[in-house]
């Protein structure tokens, strides 16, 4: 999942919903589902999601969507994959992040 996403220090519901093409309620539903998924809260209540959040959305639409884990099953997996080295996904997001970087140098040059 290449979700391509303005680099912020927070990022809003609607922000995360357009990027990945889902309902704000989904987002609001896996808060409650997943424990990686935080967002930190303004004094109006409204959700600031900052880059932590995002790999933890990434992960989970992935887990959800691309590979058709139930929820349970996305928990299970995500708190197995806690207790081993970086996954397959992990290493294919931070590799992509490194590519979109080095993409973003050279049109810079």
């Amino acid at each position: 999942m290449n979700v391509e996403l303005p680099e912020k220090r927070y990022y809003s519901i609607g922000e995360l919903a357009n990027a990945f093409n889902v309902n704000a309620s989904l987002i609001r539903f896996w808060e409650k589902e997943f424990k990686s998924l935080s967002p930190k809260k303004n004094t109006n209540g409204k959700r600031k999601y900052t880059s932590e959040d995002v790999a933890s959305l990434k992960q989970i639409f992935y887990l959800l969507k691309d590979k058709g884990f139930t929820i349970e099953g996305a928990k299970t997996y995500i708190r197995e994959a806690k207790k081993k080295p970086m996954n397959n996904f992990e290493i294919i997001e931070k590799l992509n992040e490194i590519k979109n970087r080095l993409m973003k140098i050279k049109k810079e040059l």
